[in-house]
């Protein structure tokens, strides 16, 4: 599938640029005082959990939906978006330029986080969405992870400047997260959620199963795609009610959409597309983009409550609008991507963005057109 599309690759290149003055980060960065895990061990805080107020040591702490608390532990979460972040650009511009101090200095910054002894992060989140008093850390956050999902097609571009005792520790790592998102009880735990979060535990399994040739893990993706997460989650307009009953509904609409998309981008195949998949009755992907599209053209339009924070920040540019634009060959789409902020200012607005470079997925043509690419 070929189209127009805007395509700012200066953008791109000025941010790996700017990326090639920063140092690299690694979670053994900080260490929380408050987790049950080792320097090595991902941790982090449910959002919307704060201090007690009737304690004295604020513990345990209660759950306020929707607001987030900004003292919580986040400097691992934010230490792995920000390499995720100069990783993908890197390797884009790699791709756009071959200059391979881009791709040279992206595979240090993977080599520092994934697999030196002293500052990697070992392949599990146990420790993930920890709540103070109440649990050491809970399958919900599994999601923190779902900021990895556009590394594999980064680690494709980078691979031909890679040592292959790093591309096979890079793929290791990922299969032996895989494996523990797949068996532990936190993963299966998130796995079988009833809402977005078990939307992105797909994204993730289906993107890091490319990555490492994990045929069944793609097979059980598209089959629970079509069996599980369609039916029990969308409703027969296209909306996402789990989504619309929570303290921002038009955030989390947004959000299942986009990586509902990210499925059918890494779990597709030709003789089973996803892209093109509806149950009997009509709900499939293109329901779910019907039913957004007028809110996104005119948030005016929304009929639902407003969401309890960062409303006003909504809608940005989205991945799901680039590439939905482009495999259905829909101007809409297209439109909205080119129009709407790309690069947002709200911490807020951005950890809710799943894939950061999707650049990565476009092959561009000599006539400025661009195909959507797959693993």
């Amino acid at each position: 599938m070929v189209t127009q599309v805007a395509y700012n690759q200066n953008q791109v290149i000025e941010i790996a640029k700017a990326m090639l003055e920063a140092k690299p980060v690694h979670i053994t960065d900080e260490f929380p005082l408050l987790t049950s895990g080792g320097r090595n061990d991902y941790y982090s805080n449910g959002d919307y959990w704060w201090p007690n107020p009737g304690t004295e040591d604020g513990l345990p702490y209660i759950c306020l939906d929707g607001q987030t608390n900004p003292e919580n532990f986040a400097a691992h979460r934010n230490a792995l978006r920000r390499m995720r972040f100069a990783v993908t650009h890197l390797a884009a511009a790699y791709r756009m330029t071959g200059d391979s101090c881009y791709a040279d200095y992206a595979i240090r910054w993977l080599r520092e986080f994934f697999l030196d002894e002293e500052t990697r992060m070992l392949p599990h989140l146990r420790y993930a969405q920890a709540i103070p008093g109440v649990s050491a850390g809970r399958g919900i956050g599994i999601i923190d992870t779902l900021h990895l999902i556009d590394l594999p097609m980064a680690m494709t571009i980078l691979r031909e400047r890679m040592d292959e005792r790093v591309w096979e520790g890079l793929q290791q790592w990922f299969r032996d997260y895989l494996n523990w998102m797949n068996t532990h009880p936190n993963g299966i735990e998130e796995r079988e959620w009833h809402n977005n979060h078990s939307v992105t535990w797909f994204a993730q399994a289906a993107s890091f199963a490319g990555f490492t040739g994990d045929q069944e893990m793609l097979s059980f993706c598209r089959e629970r795609y079509k069996k599980v997460l369609l039916p029990g989650q969308m409703a027969e307009d296209g909306s996402f009610p789990h989504e619309l009953s929570r303290t921002k509904p038009y955030n989390y609409s947004c959000f299942v959409l986009d990586n509902m998309t990210a499925i059918c981008l890494f779990a597709s195949m030709p003789e089973e597309d996803l892209w093109e998949f509806s149950l009997a009755d009509g709900r499939g992907l293109k329901k779910g983009l019907e039913f957004i599209l007028p809110f996104l053209q005119d948030k005016s339009k929304w009929p639902y409550r407003p969401d309890q924070e960062h409303d006003e920040d909504w809608p940005v540019a989205m991945p799901f609008m680039l590439f939905a634009g482009l495999y259905f060959q829909d101007s809409e789409y297209l439109s909205l991507w080119e129009s709407l902020e790309k690069y947002p200012g709200s911490e807020e607005v951005r950890r809710n963005i799943s894939i950061r470079c999707p650049y990565l997925f476009l092959d561009g043509k000599d006539d400025n057109t661009y195909e959507l690419l797959r693993l």
